[in-house]
């Protein structure tokens, strides 16, 4: 294969790699319903395009992974299924974390994961201590999210900081906000990468997507592999960002 038709020799000729990459994970239970298959078999194959992501950005040099795995909502969904996917977030702990640990891969996850059982909590507060001294790739995992709760919990500990006289209502800026967030000292999103077509952020990041560029992918989650990565980074190469300035 010539290196024009290489999508990664592509993307290091472009040059400027989003340190930041985020994707909502969408498109498991299509892609099992579609083959008649119950829709935890969709989310078991989707681990497999975790791995394969998770690879190319370490290749291409991303600094920051966020995945979208779990929303607070998705707890509304029928207990069986529920089950199926806390069992599968301990299996990916279990089969990834060694290799995750030797790839340089720091393993954080965020959100409210006191709502996570005993085991799965277990095997989470595992994972992070053991890639806590990693640094070529910061991965984020997003369990039992929602952005509206992340900033009425950012709102409710600087209401604190303020009634114990830590904080003035004046130092309460975009900065101190941003500094109660679950991604504190991270950089926002570059590129936010949204699976299976459908244009919507369904409630992620809102408050640290305000300047990201937004690739909507066509490909169901399960399908989604380094080459459709590596496609969202040269879309995103071609893009002028601007902050909301005029172009140079």
């Amino acid at each position: 294969m010539g290196a024009v038709d290489d999508p990664l020799a592509q993307v290091r000729v472009q040059g400027a790699v989003p340190r930041h990459v985020a994707i909502i994970m969408d498109g498991n239970g299509r892609w099992a319903r579609e083959r008649m298959l119950p829709r935890p078999v969709g989310h078991r194959h989707g681990m497999k395009s975790v791995r394969a992501v998770v690879e190319a950005a370490i290749e291409v040099g991303v600094e920051v992974l966020s995945l979208f795995a779990f929303s607070q909502e998705n707890w509304q969904r029928p207990a069986g299924e529920v089950s199926a996917l806390m069992s599968l977030l301990e299996e990916y702990i279990a089969k990834e974390a060694r290799e995750l640990d030797e790839q340089g891969v720091r393993v954080v996850f965020l959100g409210d994961l006191d709502r996570l059982g005993k085991r799965q909590r277990d095997a989470v507060d595992r994972v992070m201590a053991l890639t806590a001294h990693n640094s070529k790739l910061l991965l984020n995992l997003f369990i039992s999210y929602g952005a509206r709760a992340e900033l009425v919990r950012a709102a409710r500990l600087l209401a604190e900081d303020v009634a114990a006289g830590r904080l003035t209502p004046e130092q309460v800026d975009e900065t101190a906000l941003a500094g109660k967030l679950f991604t504190a000292g991270c950089p926002d999103p570059d590129l936010l990468i949204r699976t299976s077509g459908e244009m919507r952020v369904s409630n992620f990041m809102l408050w640290q997507l305000a300047y990201t560029e937004i690739h909507i992918s066509p490909v169901l989650w399960p399908d989604f592999g380094r080459a459709d990565l590596y496609k969202a980074i040269l879309d995103f190469q071609s893009r002028e960002r601007r902050f909301g300035r005029v172009s140079a």
